[in-house]
């Protein structure tokens, strides 16, 4: 089995890439998820054999066998990271080991090989280096990165594959909620997102599919997106359907709901619990009823709320919304301590304050 860590890339760079002209009209306005950039890395994985095969190549629709294993058992993971420009026209990653780890763990997870960190630290570096024209400039203004990985095989048994294509993708971001100062919330009453023993702790797409309906539903009743409550009682409040949460209480205290298999273990969520210890916060990582945050809001005890993860970073909570309730939290703003948060937290990951953890791993 050839070693995975020292794979070479071949590279082919695309033969009609986006003009400079069209790809500067992109980056002035990206949005988020909108835009794809000139070229994607491949790399297969069989078993018996390992991964072999990495490539850099121009960005292309896939062709597959219509009883490729994907299509019909989901067996499939990705992961979402992004790559800065820094004050000195560089580019880094941030904590793009955590994300490797987290891959490998929902690898485990969906039964699929996992790839050695250093293999998929170099996939990332290849295709920031290819694209590296593609990171917007202006402030707030990332190159979103894909790497997912998929059972590739064909055949129609019910089984883990055995042969896999791992790829990264790329595409140039703003901001997630564009001109939202605060979102407000649906809280579900009728789906779950994750139950005790299923795959809530790992980053598939079937957790995400099965969270479309609760979302659409939320932008039916007028809220930006859907929170869900646990699957056994129906009470405790876990994440929102793509991001974690965070509540700030009156005393500066602040409070996130554990993980513990049903969660997504966020490296956004990680690193910002980190910087509130590290400011002299008093953090806590317990349950919080949707009862018990209806009462601290209305009460005042509750003085923010705010969601986060990689694509939106931090995004203050003004309003929750549910079949028979609705209430507001805070100001309805934007919270102080959300803020200054993510004003350490963004900081850092563009270079512009000291990274005494090593989090920022530059490429250029």
């Amino acid at each position: 089995m050839a070693d995975a860590t020292i794979l070479d890339f071949e590279f082919e760079a695309h033969p009609n890439p986006v003009s400079d002209a069209d790809r500067a009209g992109v980056l002035a306005d990206p949005g988020f998820g909108k835009a794809l950039t000139d070229h994607m890395v491949v790399i297969q994985y069989a078993e018996g054999h390992g991964w072999h095969n990495a490539r850099v190549q121009p960005h292309a629709p896939l062709q597959i066998n219509p009883a490729c294993a994907v299509l019909h058992y989901a067996q499939e993971i990705f992961e979402g990271l992004k790559a800065y420009r820094l004050p000195d026209g560089g580019a880094a990653l941030f904590r793009p080991e955590a994300n490797a780890g987290r891959f490998n763990e929902s690898a485990v997870r969906m039964a699929m090989p996992e790839m050695p960190e250093e293999l998929f630290l170099e996939s990332l570096g290849q295709m920031v280096r290819a694209d590296r024209h593609w990171i917007p400039e202006g402030e707030g203004g990332s190159l979103y990165l894909r790497p997912f990985m998929f059972a590739s095989e064909t055949f129609l048994g019910v089984r883990p594959a055995s042969e896999f294509t791992y790829l990264v993708i790329a595409s140039p971001a703003g901001a997630y909620f564009k001109g939202a100062e605060s979102v407000t919330l649906w809280a579900s009453e009728h789906y779950t997102r994750a139950a005790p023993g299923g795959t809530g702790a790992a980053k598939c797409g079937g957790n995400y599919a099965s969270s479309l309906v609760a979302q659409a539903e939320a932008i039916r009743e007028g809220c930006h997106q859907v929170v869900f409550l646990d699957a056994v009682e129906r009470r405790w409040v876990e994440e929102l359907g793509g991001m974690n949460i965070m509540f700030v209480f009156e005393d500066g205290s602040i409070q996130t709901p554990p993980l513990g298999g049903t969660i997504l273990p966020g490296i956004t969520r990680d690193s910002l619990l980190t910087l509130a210890r590290e400011a002299g916060l008093t953090v806590r990582e317990e349950r919080y009823g949707i009862d018990q945050w209806k009462a601290d809001a209305e009460s005042g005890r509750l003085r923010e709320a705010f969601a986060c993860g990689t694509a939106a970073v931090v995004t203050s909570i003004g309003k929750v919304r549910g079949r028979d309730f609705e209430f507001g939290i805070g100001n309805q703003g934007p919270g102080m301590v959300a803020q200054k948060l993510k004003s350490d937290l963004v900081a850092i990951q563009r270079g512009r304050a000291p990274d005494p953890h090593g989090w920022v791993k530059r490429l250029f």
